[in-house]
């Protein structure tokens, strides 16, 4: 992987449906040749898909919570398909730590998310932080090397000047 490949990789994470002639543009390129990186990328799995960021709460869930969870290694031959098969799971990731699972779950209400916390505990303990807010949301990976900011001013002055 080159640097233009990584140049393409920071356009796409930051649109995914830039025409590839804009693409080719910002990379000096022809659109064929963007195509066949493209594809390329792809193939090699470091391209896994495309999908549009959504704002939840305009969609009605309001409530956004990271369960963590305890599971014991031989109930995640059940609990994967479990966790699989819930719409509101946006996450499952599994970690280092006390417990096993770390969860990121989205729902309409603290009502259902309770329902969905005691169907968890059927598989061990749970610990539950409900998101207040979101100061650094999901963001594209940097791997142009390029510095996002040294601090939280520095980002804030960024800002302010632009």
């Amino acid at each position: 992987m080159d640097h233009i490949d990584k140049e393409i990789i920071t356009i796409l994470q930051k649109n995914a449906r830039i025409p590839l002639k804009g693409i080719a543009e910002k990379t000096f390129l022809s659109s064929p040749a963007v195509s066949a990186r493209i594809e390329r990328l792809e193939k090699e799995g470091i391209i896994t898909g495309y999908s549009a960021k959504v704002n939840l709460l305009k969609l009605g869930y309001h409530i956004t919570a990271f369960i963590n969870l305890e599971v014991e290694p031989v109930q995640k031959s059940v609990f994967y398909p479990f966790v699989e098969a819930c719409p509101n799971v946006l996450e499952c990731n599994c970690v280092t730590g006390h417990y096993a699972m770390l969860l990121k779950v989205a729902f309409q209400s603290t009502v259902e998310l309770d329902l969905f916390i005691g169907q968890l505990q059927k598989f061990g303990r749970t610990s539950t932080q409900i998101v207040f807010s979101t100061h650094a949301g999901p963001r594209e990976i940097n791997i142009s090397g390029e510095k996002r900011g040294d601090s939280y001013a520095d980002t804030n002055d960024n800002k302010l000047n632009h």
